[in-house]
């Protein structure tokens, strides 16, 4: 529990906890790596020494900002959220472009096979200014239009320091350049087991829900029946699926060149529709069991039909719910086709296991940050959606 002290100067204190956690990153852990080859592990470089001074300079101004922003007086309660957004995105770009540079200098002598990484810091960084935006947009409240503007500042930023020629001596950019095609293809097999797995799962999931709102007898056993595919771990599924769809694959060969078989994409997109199935079918029910009854019968006053009050009442209503429950599947979607990849199926898992066969980091990275990205942008976009679907009254809180 904090002392009377510390909650008479901290006003905030996640701003505060997260500041203590850079400040550790920055004395103890390296901001950068030299390595001379793809393989080896190189030498550490602290932040430092990879920043020039200007850079230096403008990083104490960032946390002396973020510290005023951190304590109870100076701005107060009101004003240090601000402060905190306006100091998080200098935060963001100082981070990239104090690595860039490093690498541009510290590769200038350095043999053409030399690599400059990521170091824990710059993540640590990195991450630090993402959660302070996200406690700074919490603690103010802002609409989704505010929000969404925010998140298309920080995009713009890490967009800028991406288009040019300041990081393409990193490490992760040689191996993106040297995979430029391979990673676009397999970009693109990403999402389309991604889809490929969603549109079953909710044409499926979606009627269970409803059964298990309709028929209470049922609704026991069918749950069951899902936790059961939910428990069981993504390896051992792939692992289930070979024998039967090699078989099914040989025995009905037009299934067999449809792609069927015991690797690839059907088991693939079969285990991701198992795994999917429990939250669209448990968001469904309970979306349609929120709906007041208040409501159900106002519309049968109204002389509306079975079918009218599905469409028009009830499906509206529980959207939220509903949209909550996609918003899961997809992000579980996003990293259970990294897995996929061991047994043939593609999409950036691809490069995560190669990296690991070859004890190549950046290649893991190659294929670990993309896949985050994507799993957060589907996450920021559903959770808008959600937001839309909620009545008018209730979105600003239900979204903060």
């Amino acid at each position: 529990m904090a002392s009377p002290a510390s909650q008479r100067w901290v006003g905030n204190r996640v701003l505060m906890t997260l500041l203590v956690a850079a400040a550790a990153s920055v004395g103890l852990l390296p901001f950068a790596g030299l390595s001379p080859n793809r393989l080896a592990s190189g030498q550490s470089v602290m932040l430092w020494q990879a920043l020039a001074s200007w850079q230096l300079a403008a990083l104490a101004l960032i946390g002396m900002a973020l510290l005023i922003a951190a304590l109870a007086k100076p701005v107060g309660p009101r004003a240090s959220p601000w402060l905190a957004l306006a100091a998080t995105l200098p935060l963001l770009a100082l981070d990239f472009y104090g690595l860039g540079d490093y690498a541009h200098r510290a590769l200038v002598d350095a043999s053409p096979a030399a690599r400059v990484s990521q170091g824990a810091t710059f993540w640590i960084l990195l991450l630090v200014s993402a959660l302070i935006a996200i406690d700074a947009l919490q603690r103010l409240r802002l609409g989704l239009a505010q929000r969404a503007l925010y998140g298309a500042l920080a995009l713009a930023v890490i967009g800028v320091c991406f288009s040019g020629e300041l990081l393409a001596p990193l490490s992760i950019m040689r191996e993106f350049a040297n995979q430029e095609e391979n990673f676009v293809d397999q970009l693109i097999r990403h999402l389309l087991l991604v889809g490929g797995a969603l549109l079953p799962a909710l044409l499926v999931g979606l009627p269970l829900g409803l059964l298990a709102n309709r028929r209470a007898r049922l609704r026991n056993g069918l749950f069951s029946v899902l936790n059961v595919f939910q428990t069981l771990p993504s390896i051992a599924v792939f692992g289930l699926l070979i024998a039967p769809l090699s078989a099914l694959g040989r025995a009905v060969p037009w299934l067999g060149d449809l792609g069927v078989s015991g690797i690839g994409v059907a088991p693939a997109i079969i285990a991701l529709v198992l795994y999917s199935l429990l939250p669209i079918v448990r968001n469904t029910y309970s979306g349609l069991a929120g709906v007041s009854s208040g409501a159900l019968e106002a519309a049968r006053g109204m002389g509306m039909t079975p079918r009218q009050i599905l469409w028009q009442v009830e499906i509206p209503l529980a959207l939220p719910v509903i949209l909550s429950g996609l918003r899961i599947v997809t992000v579980q979607a996003i990293g259970l086709v990294v897995v996929a990849a061991l047994i043939g199926a593609g999409g950036f898992g691809a490069f995560i296991f190669q990296g690991l066969g070859q004890y190549a980091i950046d290649l893991v990275l190659l294929g670990a940050i993309p896949t985050i990205v994507l799993a957060v942008i589907a996450d920021f976009v559903l959770q808008i959606l959600v937001g839309l679907s909620r009545p008018p009254g209730t979105r600003q809180e239900n979204t903060a």
